[in-house]
């Protein structure tokens, strides 16, 4: 559904007198985003909230946009088609953790969203897990509507997934086993520290 109220062209940005680098030195910490993807029962709302929780504990700022939250508010008139999809990215920088939780399965789409960000605050999370391994945890049952044909444009399934070529974290199963939320977390948590986006 498109909106039928034409685009303004009298608007005009605001510089304000506090900024990013200001927001960034209240609160010890570089402005990051932290976009999680893979396939639908990855474990990417679940990391998304593991690491938040694991930031906060730390006393750094973070706040997590998944997918399907936004779709509930923000973002309910889009469907799953591709444009769709890539439009409810792009409605998706203040200083703050930014924790993105999104199937996001075009690469044109994550890597327009990494293009907004400088100096390399786009920070890629790849959950690679396969799709026999998220198609048997289906914590959502919709892997199995989408293969009884109930749910069409289903990634993996009759939709493409096309996975990061340059991601700057790639965690994998191991021997068919999703690792555990911690440990997940755990791994950002390392990347963010040793790129200083936790301290100022």
């Amino acid at each position: 559904m498109s909106s039928t109220v034409p685009k303004s062209s009298n608007i005009f940005w605001h510089d304000c007198l506090v900024g990013k680098t200001d927001r960034q030195k209240l609160l010890n910490q570089k402005g990051c985003v932290v976009w999680i993807t893979g396939l639908s029962g990855s474990g990417k709302s679940t990391l998304a909230c593991t690491l938040g929780r694991e930031l906060h504990t730390r006393g750094k700022l973070a706040y997590v946009l998944d997918g399907d939250n936004l779709r509930h508010g923000l973002n309910k008139d889009l469907g799953f088609k591709a444009e769709d999809r890539a439009e409810n990215i792009r409605r998706v920088d203040a200083g703050l953790v930014c924790i993105a939780s999104l199937i996001s399965p075009y690469r044109r789409d994550r890597e327009s969203c990494r293009a907004l960000l400088s100096d390399g605050s786009f920070i890629e999370v790849f959950l690679n897990m396969s799709l026999e391994l998220c198609e048997a945890r289906d914590p959502k049952g919709l892997y199995k509507l989408a293969r009884a044909g109930k749910i069409k444009g289903f990634t993996g399934i009759d939709d493409p997934y096309e996975a990061p070529l340059n991601c700057e974290i790639e965690i994998k199963e191991i021997d068919g086993v999703c690792p555990s939320p911690s440990d997940m977390a755990g791994q950002v948590v390392t990347y963010l520290e040793e790129k200083g986006f936790l301290h100022e």
